[in-house]
């Protein structure tokens, strides 16, 4: 070796396995994504089609045994991923996931409350007092059992926990270690709604995402996560109805 070369150290040279292991990575994720998605839209369309409201109870099937399946396909156990829900007989669990969940409302309603009204006051000239949405018992217990319990164990308990084998958790966000698995998984949960049916807005899932990351790796489970999702929508349905929006 000439002695006036550079000498290399050990991450100046890439390892291509490694860049093949993330390569076949996002491949799995994004046909898992890409197929349970698009299986998604097919129940969607066929409850379009015979209207009847038995037919959405496939989804978080879907949802929940996609991942599972995929697991035993590779190989491995899904309880590795805590791709399980606590029993109701474990109190400390749903306590832990119901006080986190009632901590994030507490720091982010006032400033959610007032930028909702701005905006719709503001720019659509929208006023509350309309009414309340019908059966909200009923719709609590939909998005929290058939939306954002089975949305949170696809994304944030496989997606999320399977990034994280690639990307480290270098990040301390309120003493909790994050990384970019959980950016990535969200961008996935943000555009999968597009998959389904296009919206505009669904690119702005992507931020209340990260949340229900964030209380994902503090919690290890899913459950918080999925309290706070299922209180985001519900949110959303309340004040759009309050407001005449829907």
């Amino acid at each position: 070796m000439d002695a006036g070369a550079a000498q290399l150290l050990p991450g100046d040279r890439p390892d291509p396995s490694l860049k093949g292991q993330e390569r076949a990575l996002f491949l799995e994720l994004t046909v898992l994504w890409l197929l349970t998605n698009f299986a998604i839209r097919g129940v969607v369309a066929a409850h379009g089609a015979i209207n009847h409201d038995l037919v959405l109870a496939v989804v978080p099937l879907v949802f929940i045994y996609a991942p599972v399946l995929l697991c035993r396909w590779r190989g491995v156990d899904s309880y590795g991923y805590r791709l399980h829900i606590p029993a109701f007989a474990d109190r400390a669990a749903w306590w832990e996931a119901v006080r986190l969940t009632f901590g994030v409302v507490a720091v982010i309603l006032a400033p959610y409350l007032i930028g909702y009204h701005l905006y719709q006051g503001l720019i659509f000239g929208h006023t509350p007092g309309q009414r309340l949405p019908e059966d909200i018992a009923l719709l609590i217990a939909h998005q929290v059992f058939f939306v954002a319990i089975p949305e949170e164990f696809f994304y944030r308990g496989y997606m999320q926990t399977r990034l994280n084998e690639r990307f480290a958790r270098k990040f301390l966000i309120f003493g909790v270690p994050m990384g970019w698995g959980a950016v990535i998984s969200c961008a996935y949960f943000a555009f999968g709604h597009s998959l389904v049916e296009v919206q505009w807005w669904h690119f702005a899932t992507f931020f209340p995402g990260l949340v229900f990351a964030w209380m994902r790796e503090k919690t290890g489970g899913v459950v918080a996560g999925a309290f706070f999702h299922a209180f985001c929508n519900v949110s959303v349905v309340i004040l759009d109805t309050l407001y005449g929006v829907r």
